[in-house]
């Protein structure tokens, strides 16, 4: 059994590509009105193109451009917030605070911001849902991941904080936290370098976007009255975010 989602409108961040590009393309198929937000236009245009959705420009870091995303959507019955990111892997005696700055604005503030604008519309919508993608980041903490994982456990609070604020009102609220999944999660860590990136999955075979864009499209069409708090998600080659089986 699963809802019905003909009509009704989901929102999704981080759209251009990765896990928010493979999420609006299964939302759509399902039957979502999708909203595309990011900040590289071109690239979400041509996705908006090929599954009928909208594309809008959206700096999550900045709230001017929060402000004029939201306004331009009509309505709102599914929020998922997937854009954020890493940036270096630095032990804490050697941090750049740019980097740190960078991700807490891009995982916890931008999430504060979009979530916030848009929740007058999901609870007036009547049966929303806000989704969001943190990381196994936001419950684990290693080496030289501080900046990372101090940014993904505080927005895996503020997400968790939503559901007790809200209780009682037409809006479900689910944190997915994904593994190791092969996306440009590492070429923008590693400032762009390809190589060292192919290491973090060389010999596993991790998720892919698919993977997760599934979990998540299963997760917004069931009955409004299910609401699955918390999913974490692994390659079966990843024990933790530090211990995996590298194959030879």
């Amino acid at each position: 059994m699963s809802t019905n989602s003909a009509g009704r409108w989901a929102v999704v961040t981080g759209a251009s590509s990765g896990i928010g590009a493979a999420t609006a393309r299964q939302l759509a198929a399902a039957g979502f009105r999708v909203v595309l937000g990011a900040r590289r236009l071109d690239r979400l245009t041509e996705l908006a193109e090929e599954i009928g959705g909208t594309a809008l420009p959206l700096d999550i870091t900045d709230p001017d451009s929060v402000a004029a995303f939201v306004a331009q959507v009509p309505e709102c019955h599914v929020l998922i917030n997937n854009a954020g990111g890493a940036k270096g892997l630095a032990k804490i005696a050697a941090a750049d605070e740019d980097d740190w700055r960078w991700m807490w604005e891009t995982n916890v503030l931008g999430t504060l911001r979009v979530t916030k604008a848009l929740l007058p519309k999901l609870i007036a919508s009547g049966d929303g849902h806000v989704v969001t993608v943190t990381s196994v980041a936001a419950s684990q903490v290693y080496d030289n991941g501080a900046g990372y994982t101090s940014a993904k456990h505080a927005q895996g609070a503020l997400h968790r904080t939503l559901r007790g604020e809200h209780l009682g009102e037409p809006v479900r609220f689910t944190e997915v936290a994904p593994g190791a999944v092969e996306t440009e999660f590492s070429e923008v860590r590693f400032g762009g370098d390809k190589e060292r990136a192919a290491t973090v999955y060389q010999g596993i075979t991790p998720l892919t976007s698919d993977d997760i864009a599934d979990i998540i499209t299963f997760v917004v069409t069931r009955p409004s009255h299910v609401n699955l708090d918390y999913i974490e998600v692994k390659p079966r080659d990843q024990h933790s975010a530090t211990r995996m089986h590298r194959h030879e």
